[in-house]
């Protein structure tokens, strides 16, 4: 069944409505991942729970441990994971990178789902992307054979992954870069107490206790938070060679992964 499945999302990489990306670095050095050929994956797109279009880069490989939904930053878009979900995949991961309603650029990688949501004067705050995070689990479950997924966020996303791996069962483990009381209206603290799954979290130096409070009381009794000794950086930038101190990153991420079945 892995063999069928695996040989299905390259049938789909080439036969769905997709496109490959041609991208140049962003000039600011802060902003900028390093990425090198950008013909190893495919968009695609699907509907958010509203109706919505997603957009999303598919980054597909034989034989995957398992499958990750990357979602990005305020202001972004799901250029944020260019240079990590590569990574990922010479781990052994399949990677969806989408991009929600709320965001823009990154990478100079346009957020089509944010420029679409606005053109049709579609409400754009960060709850509203709850739904479009909820779709992209469900069309990443169905493309990993009914198989639960590892969820990825960062920043605003980090927050609303946390949330959404609390209650959805499609969701195997969660990994949280830089998560905050971001979510107007919703005591993320408070929320996420019941929380089972494996957990990790990490943020830039400091951005440490505030991720501590959120986390501390949770459920599950697989946790990893990676507090780093560097200065580190905001989100899941902090995974960009650009980014100092990226490697110490990586090595708890992986880690991490590892103990994931």
């Amino acid at each position: 069944m892995r063999i069928l499945f695996n040989f299905s999302i390259f049938l789909l990489l080439f036969a769905c409505n997709s496109s490959t990306k041609t991208i140049t670095k962003a000039k600011d050095k802060q902003m900028a991942a390093i990425h090198g050929n950008l013909t190893d994956f495919k968009t695609v797109t699907f509907p958010s729970k509203d109706g919505l279009t997603i957009t999303a880069d598919l980054y597909a490989i034989k034989n995957a441990k398992n499958f990750m939904v990357l979602c990005h930053q305020a202001g972004f878009s799901r250029g944020e994971y260019i240079e990590a979900a590569k990574r990922l995949n010479k781990l052994g991961y399949t990677c969806l990178a989408i991009d929600q309603r709320s965001g823009k650029v990154a990478n100079n990688v346009i957020n089509e789902t944010a420029k679409l949501a606005n053109e049709k004067g579609m409400s754009t705050k960060y709850l509203d992307a709850k739904q479009d995070i909820e779709a992209a689990i469900d069309y990443a479950y169905k493309l990993n054979n009914n198989t639960k997924i590892i969820l990825v966020g960062s920043s605003y996303s980090a927050a609303l992954s946390l949330l959404i791996a609390t209650t959805n069962n499609k969701v195997k483990a969660v990994a949280a870069f830089s998560p905050g009381e971001y979510l107007k209206g919703v005591n993320l603290t408070e929320s996420i107490l019941s929380l089972d799954k494996p957990t990790f979290v990490t943020s830039s130096k400091k951005e440490i206790e505030q991720v501590t409070g959120i986390i501390q009381n949770i459920k599950s009794k697989q946790v990893v938070h990676f507090k780093p000794e560097v200065t580190g950086i905001h989100g899941s930038r902090a995974l960009w060679k650009t980014t100092p101190g990226n490697k110490s990153y990586w090595k708890s991420f992986i880690g991490f992964l590892s103990n994931i079945q």
